[in-house]
């Protein structure tokens, strides 16, 4: 199975980008179908009308880029992501859906999707995105971009991290911060770094001007 997607990643540039189609309303299917294997550029080489379809296409043909839907039977677009990341964790998958909660944008970049977009999404702007992760580049729309950010952070930081958060953007030192809270200072360092890993940040000032711009603390 290596040597199939090694093979893939030497084959030319010029070559079609090939592509795995899978969406469970048969009229939105065909379409997608029918724009991209119009492309010069783009192969369509199988469709599937759920799931579990779509993760066994892909274990037969090793596409190049897999654009799922959301909500699927049998099994939903992270689930059918999940499995097929097991199977090759560098595979590109597309998620394009009806959806645009906070909570499935969330678990589709958390399964491993390189892109995200909405089914009203402009014709090129579709086709742009199939390039742009087949080339390595993870593709969310700005619009989506705060509800993903606000999402992932809300989930992700707890009510403890919140307060040294809160003391951080006081000024207040990690001893400081220890007592405040009653805990101990060896405690706050590792409230820190859990909160620097989550805001993906690497210093004390850029927490403090992300969580800010999140949302998170007020300046």
């Amino acid at each position: 199975m290596r040597a199939s997607s090694g093979g893939q990643r030497s084959r030319s540039r010029t070559d079609k980008i090939r592509l795995i189609i899978a969406d469970d309303h048969v009229t939105v299917l065909e379409g997608l179908v029918a724009i991209i294997g119009r492309q010069p550029d783009m192969q369509v080489l199988a469709a599937a009308s759920n799931g579990r379809e779509a993760v066994n296409l892909w274990i037969k043909h090793r596409p190049d880029v897999t654009l799922l839907d959301l909500r699927m039977p049998m099994l939903d677009g992270v689930g059918a992501i999940q499995e097929i990341r097991q199977r090759e964790f560098s595979a590109r998958v597309i998620v394009l859906t009806t959806f645009d909660t906070d909570t499935d944008l969330s678990k589709a970049i958390k399964a491993g999707a390189k892109g995200y977009l909405l089914k009203d999404a402009p014709r090129d702007e579709l086709l742009t995105c199939i390039r742009r992760v087949h080339s390595g580049e993870t593709v969310i729309p700005a619009s989506l971009v705060t509800k993903l950010t606000a999402g992932l952070t809300a989930e992700s930081v707890t009510d403890r991290e919140l307060e040294v958060l809160t003391l951080l953007t006081r000024g207040k030192s990690n001893k400081e911060i220890g007592t405040t809270l009653n805990i101990s200072e060896s405690t706050v360092k590792s409230h820190l770094r859990n909160i620097f890993t989550k805001l993906n940040v690497l210093s004390r000032t850029e927490a403090i001007a992300t969580a800010s711009r999140q949302g998170l603390v007020k300046l």
